[in-house]
């Protein structure tokens, strides 16, 4: 390990690529990299995912909007944070993250930071999610509510102590990787340099904005 600390930007000659599975959200990639230290050829498979967003909501009381739904790989319906996909091309993605929060949780929020950026399984996808922190919390009108679709008709909201999530992280009750490193991120804020410190909600991302991902 050497100073700073940070990811360092790196790109192996890719000498092929083809993909394998283009599905309606991810597509496979299969390439053929070659390693600059010893020469030798090896084929890694990319799953391509357009990226994410997800919101820490707080509200007065410190506590976190969360919500429940159906999630058929893990056979769950576990506690997440609302989140969505970067869908909408040309959107910024705290803009997305406001369009999330309003479809999932029914809130506005009037002051947005950046909390963390994740690269949730680097060895096999190129997926960024940005996590954002909201507050300044207003309700959105019943008659102005959006009407989730499939898993999200299921969906259910909650607003919960922070305090409680944390418990519930470190003792392993809950286990959504991104629900875990943004309340977690929103502690660690909260309990030190404070919310105010954080990014702005429009600060750089290389990885979100593709440019780590060209290959």
């Amino acid at each position: 390990m050497t100073d700073p600390v940070e990811d360092v930007p790196a790109s192996w000659p890719v000498i092929a690529s083809a993909t394998t599975f283009d599905g309606g959200v991810v597509s496979v990639r299969s390439d053929t990299v070659r390693s600059p230290v010893d020469g030798a050829e090896f084929v890694r498979d990319v799953v391509v995912h357009p990226g994410a967003v997800a919101v820490v909501a707080v509200d007065d009381h410190e506590q976190v909007l969360v919500v429940r739904q159906y999630r058929h790989p893990v056979q769950l319906r576990p506690l997440e944070l609302p989140a969505g996909l970067r869908d909408v091309e040309g959107e910024p993605a705290h803009r997305t993250a406001e369009r999330e929060l309003y479809e999932e949780g029914h809130i506005r929020a009037a002051t947005w930071r950046v909390l963390v950026d994740l690269l949730p399984s680097p060895g096999m996808t190129d997926e960024a999610i940005r996590v954002f922190l909201a507050r300044d919390i207003t309700t959105v009108p019943t008659d102005e509510r959006y009407s989730g679709h499939h898993e999200e008709a299921d969906m259910g909201a909650a607003w919960v102590p922070m305090t409680e999530l944390v418990d519930a992280i470190l003792a392993g009750r809950v286990q959504n990787a991104t629900l875990c490193a943004g309340v977690l991120a929103a502690w660690a804020a909260r309990n030190g340099a404070g919310y105010a410190a954080l990014r702005a909600p429009d600060a750089a991302w290389p990885s979100g904005d593709g440019v780590a991902r060209r290959g």
